[in-house]
């Protein structure tokens, strides 16, 4: 490669974009899932990274027609061995880095890109749903499954609990979004066009972000549900009480 071809690509990797899916796929193949896979789930600044729409797309890349869609293949067999290893040790990075350094791990102010609401959202997920269910259903929500990793540090969950919890929650998302990438190629190319495929990806990705919600809003459903009916229970006793009151007093 001379010099010029050098430059070329220094630049082309200056000016990618960090929220382009595909870009960053095309740029660094499958090194770039892994390595986007280990810093969103592991590092406190990977949070902004596409980590739906990416495995979405590798998936799609691990296809036979992958080519016609992204441009480059990626071997299946491989993606879905290395992919949640990589995740996985990314979480484990994030839980020690919470049990080593406490809460001073977040004594920052707030920026464009940290916010203090990112450690409360995924404080309240880890409280509302118990330690074990949290780390699992964190995978599928943006910002969170990079910030409750430590959060579950800062908390103490047994290094143990967490990394049971952390393998399964791990290979549900990312094989999960994978296959489901890889499944749909077909469907995707023979309703969209090859040369117009670019228009869609905003679209996929906020669809891939609502299915990766569904395990949340179901939960969310549930407590709901459990909450009425604790308030119901709640309330019977004094309204008996009332009742009781009124039948006396008559």
């Amino acid at each position: 490669m001379d010099t010029a071809e050098k430059t070329r690509s220094l630049n082309d990797v200056l000016s990618l974009n960090p929220l382009d899916a595909k870009g960053l796929l095309q740029t660094f193949s499958f090194v770039g899932v892994w390595v986007i896979m280990f810093v969103e789930t592991g590092l406190l600044v990977g949070f902004f990274f596409p980590g739906d729409s990416l495995l979405f797309l590798a998936g799609i890349a691990s296809s036979p027609i992958a080519k016609d869609i992204v441009g480059l293949t990626l071997p299946l067999p491989l993606m879905l061995v290395i992919t949640p290893i990589c995740a996985i040790a990314g979480a484990q990075v994030g839980h020690w880095l919470g049990a080593r350094y406490g809460r001073r791990l977040f004594a920052r102010p707030d920026s464009r890109l940290f916010k203090r609401e990112y450690v409360d959202k995924a404080e309240y997920y880890f409280n509302k749903y118990g330690p074990a269910k949290a780390v699992v259903l964190a995978r599928f929500i943006p910002i969170v499954r990079t910030f409750l990793n430590p959060v579950a540090g800062v908390l103490e969950m047994p290094a143990r609990t967490f990394f049971i919890w952390n393998v399964v929650g791990g290979i549900l998302w990312t094989d999960g979004i994978l296959l489901v990438g890889w499944g749909l190629a077909k469907q995707i190319i023979k309703v969209i066009p090859p040369n117009k495929i670019d228009n869609y990806i905003i679209p996929v990705t906020l669809l891939i972000v609502v299915i990766s919600a569904i395990p949340v809003m179901i939960e969310a459903g549930r407590g709901y549900t459990d909450r009425r009916r604790s308030r119901a229970a709640a309330t019977a006793p004094r309204d008996q009480v009332s009742q009781a009151s009124r039948r006396d007093e008559v």
